[in-house]
């Protein structure tokens, strides 16, 4: 199996923390932005775009801070990789950012953080953001 790597990035969002987090936490929410469908059963989501799915199982939540999803095999066994969607809040200046943590292959990074970027575009037109 290739190695991935662990990159992070930031986005700002001009949104409330409470708002984002529906959109980030929830399959509704989700399936607005992330994926062409998302379903849950139990701590389980399914992510469907197109003609693929993937499968993750919730790891971690805080209620209006961050999600973690972490991606299972077929057996639903964890695998070492997630994402996580973190809301962050200057306490200066309340401005609001994501902050997306994700793998990648080295040679593919700069395609994943293109294709954040135009997630988190649709998530910003959502939400009405832009």
């Amino acid at each position: 199996m290739d190695l991935k790597v662990r990159y992070e990035i930031e986005f700002p969002i001009n949104s409330s923390p409470q708002l984002l987090y529906q959109y980030i936490s929830t399959p509704s929410g989700l399936s607005e932005w992330f994926a062409d469908n998302v379903n849950s059963r139990g701590e389980f989501f399914t992510f469907i775009w197109n003609d693929s799915q993937e499968k993750a199982r919730l790891a971690s939540k805080k209620s209006g801070e961050k999600v973690k999803f972490k991606w299972v095999d077929d057996n639903n066994k964890d695998t070492e990789y997630f994402f996580e969607l973190n809301i962050l809040v200057d306490e200066l200046t309340k401005d609001v950012s994501l902050m997306v943590v994700d793998f990648a292959r080295k040679d593919e990074v700069e395609e994943a953080t293109q294709l954040w970027e135009n997630q988190i575009s649709d998530l910003k037109h959502v939400i009405g953001s832009v």
